[in-house]
């Protein structure tokens, strides 16, 4: 006979897109968790992870299944963190969600798709679709990655070249899908990086090997959909068809 595997009560909620872990352990302490019917306040009460397996689980007695789900873009600032809390106090991206409403209700727990570092803007999603999130991010079948990327020296065709070629940084293989120049100045330069896989600041990484340092790094889209003319700091949800075109 298999038994199903169980995780912890405060991780399944996570899991299902509701709130972050920390999050789903002050929800279960303060008794808004119930597990068939009684509530449990213990964020390791184990739970089938299997859906089928799985026990009804209610917040605030609304049966997680039910759960809405949002997906939306965000024009990130420059000098936010991106995540739920900073250790250090810094500002994150959830400042942006401040009194935030939808359809008359404050937004609900979403979760960034994948990362922008505090000294990067531009488009990044948040959803509470954890699957969807997931095919997103994937580095073999997610959508492509555009960035425009203002840097202190003018390239020549050959380093674009390079950059396409990659290099090795750490045992670490780093590379452009494309690199091209969108224009220049008297001592600096835009270009358009397309990455088709997303490592932890991987553009930033890749030109400090070829001695170019970034002065702005904004991604401008991520497959087709464009951060067009959304303000900086503001937010909009996404269609249907931009939900399912990104994860095709």
């Amino acid at each position: 006979m298999t038994t199903s595997p169980r995780h912890g009560l405060a991780r399944v909620l996570s899991k299902q897109g509701l709130c972050s872990r920390s999050e789903a352990a002050r929800w279960i302490a303060a008794g808004r968790v119930a597990v068939d019917g009684r509530v449990v306040r213990d964020p390791e009460f184990p739970i089938a992870s299997a859906p089928r397996a799985r026990p009804r689980i209610a917040v605030d007695g609304r049966d997680i299944d039910q759960a809405a789900r949002l997906y939306l873009m965000l024009n990130k600032p420059r000098g936010l963190v991106t995540s739920a809390r900073d250790e250090r106090g810094r500002d994150t991206v959830y400042r942006c969600f401040d009194g935030a409403l939808w359809q008359g209700a404050p937004l609900p727990w979403l979760a960034p798709v994948g990362r922008l570092d505090q000294a990067s803007e531009g488009l990044l999603l948040f959803c509470n679709d954890p699957e969807w999130a997931a095919r997103i991010t994937d580095p073999e079948h997610g959508p492509d990655k555009t960035y425009h990327v203002q840097i202190d020296t003018i390239p020549d065709d050959e380093t674009l070249a390079a950059l396409v070629a990659g290099v090795i940084e750490e045992g670490v293989a780093l590379s452009a899908k494309s690199a091209r120049l969108l224009r220049s100045g008297e001592k600096n330069a835009w270009l358009e990086i397309v990455l088709d896989e997303g490592r932890n600041r991987q553009i930033r990484r890749l030109l400090a090997a070829f001695d170019i340092g970034v002065l702005r790094l904004l991604r401008v889209a991520i497959g087709e959909l464009v951060l067009g003319e959304l303000g900086k700091g503001q937010w909009r949800m996404l269609g249907a068809s931009e939900i399912a075109q990104l994860s095709r």
